[in-house]
């Protein structure tokens, strides 16, 4: 492992294919994505970049850690000097670059964010997208249905719920709880990301969607009856705490996904079986962030975006 901010000399192979370096691989949606490569594509090799923030963890990629084509580098995407360092030293050949996305009916559609958050996503696309414009760097950007599934830091909806009831604690719902989320299982996110990879076009934008829509406080039901097991109504208002609304929560997430249907991907993974791997995953792995507990406190004013 190197230590934070520096690179190491690799002694590059000459049998390595391809050189991808993917951006916080430690993370929840990219260290499933670096597993993948690393366990997919032997002649590849595979190149992890996190600076280990809190919600990052090493544990979500013991499985390939010795293997001979992958390699973690801790570091900040944010240090230019130490990133310009790491292309000329590891020669990268593609790069995957994992952040939070905005979400929109379809991939042509105006962009319309409702918060700071959205509008600096919208703005980094904006950004990635005139480097195609202007010099046919390809690039290909991705947008995505809410994730959920093992190896998320419990701050988010899904994995918040499940670890608060797995510790005999209530479930926190801003206002009415009828907001509606589309939820993709990690897995399937996946398969859509190596699909890209594989048959995506430059300069092209794909939305990977699902057709799977549930509200807040139905979600909060089902994990009640699941964790609980308990199907009736009045011991489940037991573990459900309704609080005020947060500013601009938008009530749903539409997105229109045939573009990337058209390159052979569509999501496989049904939610009552999704959802029963990962309620499992958080009962043995919960502890797998040195500071999960902190997750457990009450959201913010401005919680996260679900």
């Amino acid at each position: 492992m190197s230590a934070a901010g520096r690179v190491e000399p690799s002694g590059l192979p000459c049998s390595f294919a391809k050189r991808v370096l993917v951006t916080g691989g430690a993370g929840f949606i990219a260290s499933h994505v670096t597993v993948s490569l690393v366990e997919d594509y032997p002649n590849y090799m595979i190149i992890n970049l996190d600076k280990l923030d809190y919600c990052a963890s090493l544990k979500n990629l013991e499985t390939i850690s010795n293997k001979q084509n992958y390699k973690f580098i801790q570091g900040d995407i944010c240090d230019s000097h130490f990133v310009k360092l790491l292309f000329e030293t590891e020669k990268i050949d593609i790069v995957l670059h994992f952040a939070a996305q905005t979400h929109e009916f379809d991939e042509s559609s105006p962009k319309q964010p409702t918060n700071p958050y959205a509008s600096s996503k919208a703005a980094a696309e904006c950004f990635v997208q005139s480097y195609w414009e202007r010099y046919k760097f390809p690039v290909v950007i991705t947008r995505s249905s809410n994730v959920y599934g093992p190896h998320q830091y419990p701050e988010k909806v899904i994995p918040k719920f499940i670890s608060l009831l797995q510790h005999n604690r209530k479930c926190c719902i801003h206002g009415s709880g009828l907001q509606t989320r589309n939820f993709l299982y990690a897995t399937d996110v996946v398969e859509a990301f190596l699909t890209v990879l594989q048959k995506g076009k430059p300069g092209e934008i794909y939305n990977i969607g699902t057709n799977f829509e549930m509200s807040v406080v139905q979600l909060a039901k089902e994990l009640i009856q699941l964790i609980k097991e308990t199907n009736s109504e009045s011991e489940m208002e037991n573990w459900v705490d309704y609080v005020n609304d947060r500013p601009t929560n938008d009530m749903r997430y539409p997105m229109k996904s045939e573009k990337i249907h058209s390159l052979g991907w569509k999501p496989k993974v049904p939610w009552n079986e999704g959802i029963k791997k990962t309620i499992e995953w958080y009962r043995e792995n919960f502890h797998n962030w040195k500071n999960a507990e902190k997750a457990l406190e009450p959201f913010p004013v401005q919680p996260p975006f679900i």
